[in-house]
């Protein structure tokens, strides 16, 4: 699906004969059955809407997270509409990105009196789970966590379905994006430090 020369956004497909957008005009689109778009340095990206697999997968871990999230009241849960600006002080070009899944910590919210509240929220989301669709591929999505981590996303989770497994990626001491592990059908997700005390069997997303 990524084309060879997009070295922008390799996951993705440049829109072709768009001009530079902000996060605003991400917003703005009207809503296309057949792609899902995200904004990288200003250009327009796309990819296919998610399939019956993936979309399953996303709404487990959604429940999973909002059950365990809501009752404690420790933050957010975001699906796969819920866009995140996550453009760099100084940057002059802006990025919003679609995670599949992403959780935010309660205090770092917007106030539900906040004009940003009904916006894209000018954060990073602590975690981030991404579904691979069977066209994306494992140097296309690693450059996808690069940007994830660089921005500050605490936690992030690749399941790749075609292979059963999970990659988990957290920032090293530097700040730069390090795979923690794969994890198979006998293994279990850990909110680590993220979400101290939250687990998900491998096993559950593919039954």
């Amino acid at each position: 699906m990524a084309q060879d020369t997009n070295t922008l956004a390799p996951w993705a497909e440049l829109v072709p004969d768009v001009g530079p957008m902000t996060v605003a005009d991400l917003l703005a689109l009207p809503d296309d059955s057949r792609w899902q778009f995200e904004l990288v340095e200003g250009r327009l990206v796309r990819m296919p809407g998610s399939g019956l697999e993936a979309s399953r997968i996303a709404g487990y871990l959604s429940w999973a997270l909002l059950s365990f999230v809501m009752p404690r009241q420790l933050g957010a849960v975001t699906g796969a509409d819920g866009t995140y600006d996550l453009t760099q002080p100084g940057a002059t070009a802006e990025t919003g990105l679609v995670p599949d899944v992403a959780f935010v910590a309660a205090h770092r919210l917007p106030a539900r009196t906040s004009p940003e509240y009904v916006k894209a929220p000018h954060l990073a989301p602590d975690l981030v789970v991404e579904v691979a669709s069977p066209s994306q591929f494992q140097p296309e999505m690693k450059d996808k966590v690069e940007r994830y981590i660089t921005v500050g996303v605490r936690l992030v989770s690749v399941v790749w379905p075609n292979h059963q497994q999970v990659d988990v990626w957290r920032p090293d001491t530097a700040g730069a994006a390090q795979l923690l592990a794969t994890l198979k059908r006998g293994d279990a997700l850990d909110g680590l430090d993220v979400l101290p005390g939250f687990t998900y069997p491998i096993a559950d997303l593919f039954i």
